[in-house]
């Protein structure tokens, strides 16, 4: 076992959101949609940000290292729309 955790956020309605990853198999739960929440990008001048406008979010950064601005997306979309009620 990793160690690894993903977490996913189900609604009264049966819905469950989360960030994508692989350690659950989103088609055994049932129909599935992936939508893009982000774009993490290098910055112009070096870094990397985090931009997440396609759910109405800020851009992030910037950022020293790629995994620095993965994280921060990631913490943000938890805390901003994956743990609201959908």
């Amino acid at each position: 076992m990793s160690g690894a955790v993903q977490e996913l956020f189900v609604s009264p309605d049966g819905t469950a959101r989360g960030l994508y990853g692989e350690l659950i198999d989103a088609g055994a739960l049932g129909d599935s949609a992936v939508v893009r929440a982000s774009h993490v990008e290098p910055a112009p001048g070096g870094g990397w940000t985090a931009d997440l406008s396609p759910v109405g979010g800020p851009a992030l950064g910037p950022f020293p290292l790629r995994s620095a601005a993965l994280a921060a997306e990631a913490d943000w979309l938890t805390r901003n729309l994956l743990n609201k009620p959908g």
